[in-house]
């Protein structure tokens, strides 16, 4: 189970970041290390290729009767074709990785076998068979090989060159020069000490300010949960979390977050009002339908029957209207059924006294019965308005079906024109019981109109009454 700290964000930020440079600060301070061994190797490759060739060079120029020394501080050793030493160092007293052990010359004891013992097959030299010197010169080949040698008692790493010189009447020498590692090894135990030392430092250092910059970083965020669960505890819509003056994604994720308070607010605020005016519909016409039942239990001559079978129609339209917004509000898809609105329009017109019907055939897609109960709302509405007419249109316009509904009624004031499609809102004129209506009709037809991708907006029809409009899509 992961513990708290490692499952903060700020936690698993500063662990990734000094992951990160630690793995760069290794794979750095290797490449450093084997460029600065590379570096001082070579040098002193170079340095014991000086003093071998320079050797060489002064063997080369002796005379066959003169003996062959080397007056060096260096170890030096030169060889025979059979590894036998002819000259050394005289400080030299051990010396390894080259063709001889030997440090002092000494007498042959058997032709092709080497003063200390070493068989000179095992030490043959593939290279001085490459190359055909004469007399005096000098091989540009020089091999070098790694080892030890011991000077005046203080033994130390060294880096051997060979070269092969010619000698008149010695006939081909190989000369073995060296050049100390001790530089070399010094440099590297002490980059890697000041790295070993430094690299904890450093990645301390970077824990550190990552830690310090991610929680200055996540401030406004923890501000923002804080101030979310103070509005869950409290339910007060009304609060908004603080917004950072970053203009960074933490102050957009705070402009959204009230953006998304304002919306769910605007909602809950809807729904209780909702809540209220159908409270407040329903019971009207359960009072007025008790008290029919109750005088008319106490009194059966007074019973208004027609009143009573209306006001049961008022609340089943009034709850299937409900039940209807209901559904829209939770999201109910339209669906893509095919049909004729020119055909629906004539349908829902029909047994419509002083209603005409002007309707091209447009096809549109969506809910057959969704869209019907829109023109059933809005001839409903027409036809409680008009003075004797109502006309529908359907036609097309670009890629969208229109269905206007018209009456020569009084109109709608422009003031009033959006105010309308308002749930539970009724004009003055309509308020009245016997113009029926729970003012929901208007509010259902835009919000099913919104849903199938399309508008519904009100204006004035030529007759001078109001003139409704309603734009969907064709189906394709």
């Amino acid at each position: 189970m992961r513990g708290p700290v490692f499952g903060s964000v700020r936690s698993r930020a500063t662990l990734a970041a000094t992951l990160v440079v630690a793995v760069a600060l290794v794979a750095a301070g290797t490449a450093v290390l084997l460029s600065l061994r590379s570096n001082l190797v070579g040098q002193a490759g170079t340095e014991a290729e000086h003093t071998a060739r320079a050797v060489a060079t002064d063997i080369a120029l002796k005379r066959p009767d003169q003996p062959l020394s080397v007056d060096n501080d260096e170890p030096v050793q030169v060889l025979d074709d059979n590894h036998n030493l002819l000259a050394a160092s005289d400080d030299l007293e051990r010396i390894s990785g080259t063709g001889s052990t030997a440090v002092r010359p000494q007498p042959q004891t058997s032709p092709g076998r080497a003063e200390s013992g070493e068989d000179s097959d095992d030490e043959a030299d593939d290279d001085s068979a490459l190359e055909s010197l004469e007399p005096g010169e000098i091989s540009e080949h020089t091999s070098f090989t790694n080892g030890t040698a011991t000077l005046d008692g203080e033994t130390d790493d060294y880096r051997f060159a060979k070269v092969h010189v010619e000698v008149e009447g010695r006939g081909r020498l190989t000369v073995y020069a060296g050049a100390p590692l001790s530089a070399e090894q010094g440099a590297v135990r002490t980059a890697l000490t000041v790295m070993l030392i430094g690299f904890p430092l450093l990645l301390a250092v970077v824990a550190g300010v990552t830690w310090l910059v991610t929680r200055r970083a996540l401030r406004p965020v923890e501000g923002i949960r804080t101030e979310m669960a103070a509005i869950t505890a409290s339910e007060d819509l009304a609060r908004r979390v603080p917004v950072p003056d970053t203009h960074d994604e933490v102050a957009r994720l705070a402009l959204t977050t009230n953006e998304t308070l304002a919306a769910l607010q605007t909602s809950v605020e809807r729904q209780r009002s909702f809540v209220a005016d159908a409270s407040h519909e329903l019971r009207s016409p359960i009072a007025s339908l008790r008290t029919q039942l109750e005088v008319g239990a106490a009194h059966p001559e007074l019973l208004d029957l027609d009143g009573a079978v209306e006001d049961t129609v008022r609340l089943q339209g009034l709850a299937a209207d409900l039940l209807l917004l209901a559904r829209l509000d939770a999201g109910e898809r339209p669906g893509d059924t095919r049909f004729d609105l020119g055909a629906l329009a004539r349908e829902q017109a029909e047994g419509r006294a002083g209603v005409t019907v002007d309707a091209r055939v447009v096809e549109v897609a969506g809910s057959r019965a969704q869209v019907g109960r829109v023109l059933t709302n809005l001839l409903d509405n027409a036809r409680r308005h008009a003075r004797s007419a109502v006309t529908v249109t359907v036609r097309q316009e670009g890629d969208r079906a229109v269905v206007a509904v018209a009456d020569d009624g009084d109109g709608v004031a422009e003031a009033d024109r959006e105010r309308i499609f308002e749930r539970f809102v009724r004009l003055d004129e309509a308020r009245s019981r016997d113009d029926g209506g729970a003012g929901l009709g208007l509010a259902i037809a835009r919000d099913v109109a919104v849903r199938h991708g399309g508008t519904l907006t009100v204006g004035r029809a030529p007759a001078g009454g109001a003139l409704f409009e309603l734009r969907l899509p064709q189906a394709n």
